[in-house]
């Protein structure tokens, strides 16, 4: 079948405007985003390591979920003075630099201080608490630790500490950015907390 030359002309210019109107894939740019990590660097350190037990591990975290946290602490779903004030100042972009910068470094492996709580935290981590209904971590987390981009963090390595005052956090209703996790981590005492936490701390 031929068309005529007009026609062909406005069908050349119909995919032309459908391919302008598609945008371009934003592509992280690391070196801005490890400036942006240069102001970070009193709490996670220069490159988000094993710094203070008491703050996160950035380093090897997926760039998905780091960029979901700062959005909701900007937008006040996830409450955190110092990290709302930070967010507060960082555009979608400058969040998705920083997420990559992070995500693109290498953890260093953890380990568990206290084996006797590591082995209830396994249990609970693997096979979940059924008379409870306590879901097991694995399900989601992944059984090493690794999460699933876009849906799950990585939780291998990371610090005790900072593990079990999140689970705290999401039981007392403290930390309210996760309905899933608060409806777990009710569930939970406070032996069965520290468990987990170190369990996570030795996964890798």
């Amino acid at each position: 079948m031929k068309f005529a030359p007009a026609l062909l002309l406005c069908f050349a210019a119909v995919a032309a405007s459908a391919n302008e109107k598609q945008p371009a894939a934003f592509k992280p740019d690391l070196t801005k985003g490890a400036a942006t990590a240069a102001m970070c660097s009193a709490c996670h350190s220069s490159d988000g390591s094993r710094g203070s037990p008491a703050q996160p591990i950035l380093q090897g975290q997926h760039p998905e979920y780091l960029v979901k946290q700062l959005t909701e602490y900007k937008s006040g779903l996830r409450a955190n003075a110092i990290m709302s004030g930070m967010a507060a100042a960082l555009s979608e972009q400058d969040m998705k630099n920083v997420a990559a910068f992070y995500a693109s470094k290498q953890a260093k492996p953890g380990f568990a201080k206290d084996a006797e709580l590591a082995k209830l935290g396994e249990k609970i981590y693997r096979g979940g608490i059924a008379d409870r209904q306590i879901p097991a971590c694995a399900a989601c987390h992944g059984p090493n630790g690794a999460g699933i981009p876009a849906q799950y963090p990585r939780m291998a390595g990371q610090h005790a500490d900072y593990t079990a005052a999140q689970l705290t956090a999401f039981r007392g209703g403290v930390r309210k950015n996760n309905a899933q996790m608060t409806g777990v981590a009710a569930k939970l005492n406070d032996r069965e907390i520290q468990g987990l936490a170190e369990y996570i701390a030795g996964l890798h």
